[in-house]
């Protein structure tokens, strides 16, 4: 029949052109990331091809689904010349913004190693957006050229396909014939949403993009949006994993802690906790002197402060966000699929590390140099016992808007002098925790450090440098004061970096290693622990160097006083579970393992996934044990020891 062919092949036609356009976006999300997806060999083209397909018509059914009702709407003024207008600009401005969406990822992926979801939607309170988007949109104007191209090309491509009605003068053939051809499509738009017609098919989710990714990195260019988006929309809904029962569930981890007398009480010191923002493990050549020369690094300061305080040789993040760290650091809580601050749960019943030392008299703060809204850094403060918050908003009171750097807050410099001089009017003992900024994108220092820090082997490694030498300038304030002798300090990356130069780090699990270490003036404690370590350890241990004597609830473990708690990391990338314990790497969907590793394989070449394996078995149990605990406890909102335990 002619109208058959004739108006769904039109449609056909124009949908074509979104996947064409989906393809070329894919290429440049490729050759902007290579780095971080790795080289793609022919055998792995055709799996990545047929997801990469499965996951575009999902974006492009998404997207385009009014047009397509339009279009096929079984009524006779569709074929009039001004409602084909219509449609021509329906179509037009929907998939712009999809190319527009494909295209931002490009670049977003870069420096979040994940593609843009509704998570990101937290930062639209930031009063510097516009900002950043113009700083970003300059640094990459290639892709803004590109977009237009695309986008002009694809309007004319449209123009081309010419809609030529054909009319059937019977009417009692006319909408029968429509109105099927109008469920037909229907039906075939819900199955490929739904990744297929059978009742056995759950709608894909993210994570399926492994199911056709050689590796869990690469799964992120199978991934487009605006599915991701879309697909991420009001997830607050947890589904709690059912792999042990409760009994079996307590024996293999518990988040529960019952400290007995620490091996290491240092007594009730005050405690200050630095935040670094974008501090990879590779920055340093103390814990990687395989990679520079001799006297080169871009860490010297801290080099020298691990070299005598207590460094955690093999500590990886929790998350890939600024917002993962402090849930992580502060409250020893995960963040998984979607970050733990940005979920409604996260507002249950929460006792982190500045509420138990608030408890035991400690004097709570966090600075940060942000504005109080952004990135939520101040409310997750506020949830997690910090009393009190010192944000650009308050040095701006004393010192005016001069040392704004443009972007983020307040340069390193002056506000870690400004934080040194306000604890030193604390009370002891006290808690402050800080996050720094000036490492971040993008990639800025003051105007008189920029010939005096050297360029280092990446972007980053500049700001590095300047906040390094801010550091060292607290400290040099700080060893003149009363309180420092009696001081824990601890420094900790919130994410590794964007800019990435070793090999090993361009790994998912390399991807994940971190600057983490513990400092006491006196040298209390000096080692190089080589066992895996995380942030989420962090409040575990301090708790035990300030001798805290009463049940806890911490997803981490305290490395000087708890030998029986597996040492281990867990985070979620590439849309992934990824678990590291000091013998094996595995990554699982959550049902099953994807791949595995030897933990000695750090450039991961060789994929040792076993079903019958003890060692990835072991490692697959507790990374389980560990996702019901937490999908249970954020159902529950619900993070403190029972009374009656």
């Amino acid at each position: 029949m002619r109208l058959f062919r004739n108006d769904l092949a039109i449609l056909i036609k124009r949908l074509l052109i979104v996947y064409v356009l989906l393809f070329l976006c894919r290429i440049l999300f490729y050759a902007m990331n290579t780095d971080s997806l790795g080289a793609i060999v022919f055998a792995e083209i055709p799996g990545l091809v047929r997801g990469s397909f499965i996951f575009d018509t999902i974006s492009v059914l998404y997207v385009n689904s009014l047009f397509i009702f339009l279009s096929l709407i079984p009524f006779r003024f569709r074929a009039h010349s001004l409602y084909q207008r219509v449609l021509k600009w329906l179509f037009l401005v929907v998939n712009s913004i999809v190319i527009i969406l494909n295209l931002a990822d490009s670049i977003y992926f870069h420096y979040a190693k994940k593609r843009f979801t509704s998570d990101e939607f937290h930062f639209t309170g930031n009063d510097n957006n516009w900002v950043l988007i113009g700083k970003f949109t300059a640094e990459n104007w290639y892709v803004v050229i590109i977009g237009i191209l695309l986008i002009s090309g694809m309007a004319r491509a449209y123009r081309k396909i010419k809609y030529h009605p054909f009319r059937i003068r019977n009417n009692y053939v006319y909408y029968p014939v429509n109105t099927a051809i109008l469920a037909i499509a229907v039906l075939l738009c819900i199955g490929g949403i739904r990744g297929g017609f059978t009742r056995a098919v759950r709608p894909l989710a993210l994570g399926n993009a492994t199911q056709y990714a050689p590796s869990p990195q690469k799964a992120a260019m199978i991934l487009s949006n605006p599915f991701c988006i879309i697909r991420t929309l009001g997830s607050s809904r947890i589904e709690v994993p059912a792999y042990f029962t409760k009994e079996e569930l307590e024996k293999i981890f518990t988040p529960y802690h019952y400290p007995d007398e620490s091996t290491y009480d240092l007594g009730k010191r005050n405690v200050i906790i630095f935040t670094l923002e974008s501090f990879s493990s590779e920055h340093s050549a103390f814990l990687n002197p395989e990679l520079y020369t001799e006297h080169e690094t871009n860490t010297p300061f801290l080099d020298s402060l691990m070299a005598s305080g207590y460094v955690f040789m093999d500590a990886y993040a929790n998350g890939r966000k600024s917002i993962d760290a402090l849930p992580s650091i502060l409250t020893s809580i995960p963040s998984y699929k979607k970050p733990f601050a940005l979920l409604p749960q996260s507002l249950g019943n929460v006792k982190g590390l500045p509420a138990l030392l608030s408890e035991e008299g400690y004097y709570t703060s966090f600075f940060c140099g942000s504005q109080r809204n952004s990135m939520g850094f101040a409310a997750f403060a506020s949830l997690s016992g910090i009393e009190n918050i010192y944000m650009r908003e308050d040095y701006e009171k004393i010192y005016g808007s001069s040392d704004f750097d443009g972007a983020w807050g307040i340069w390193d410099e002056p506000f870690l002098r400004y934080m040194a001089e306000t604890v030193s009017g604390f009370q002891q003992p006290f808690m402050a925790s800080v996050f720094t900024l000036t490492s971040h994108h993008p990639f800025q220092v003051p105007d008189r450090y920029k010939n005096l820090l050297g360029e280092g082997r990446t972007k980053i490694h500049k700001p590095v440098r300047y906040t390094e030498l801010a550091i060292r300038g607290f400290f040099e304030y700080a060893k003149g004061e009363p309180w420092y002798q009696n001081s824990i300090f601890v420094f900790v990356a919130d994410h590794v970096s964007s800019e990435i130069f070793a090999e090993k780090t361009k790994t998912p699990t390399g991807n994940s290693s971190i600057i983490m270490f513990i400092y006491t003036p006196d040298n209390a404690i000096i080692d190089k622990d080589r066992n895996v370590a995380q942030q989420m350890d962090i409040m575990p241990t301090l708790l035990g160097l300030t001798g805290y004597d009463k049940p806890y609830f911490a997803f981490g473990r305290d490395v000087f006083n708890e030998p029986e708690r597996m040492p281990n990391t867990t985070n979620y990338i590439n849309e992934s579970f990824q678990f590291i314990n000091d013998s094996v790497v595995i990554f699982s969907d959550g049902s099953a393992i994807l791949s595995a590793f030897e933990k000695s394989d750090t450039l991961q070449i060789k994929d040792l996934k076993n079903p019958v394996d003890p060692q990835q078995k072991k490692a697959e149990r507790y990374l389980k044990a560990i996702l019901q605990q937490y999908y249970t406890h954020v159902n529950e909102m619900n993070y403190t020891v029972p009374n009656n335990q």
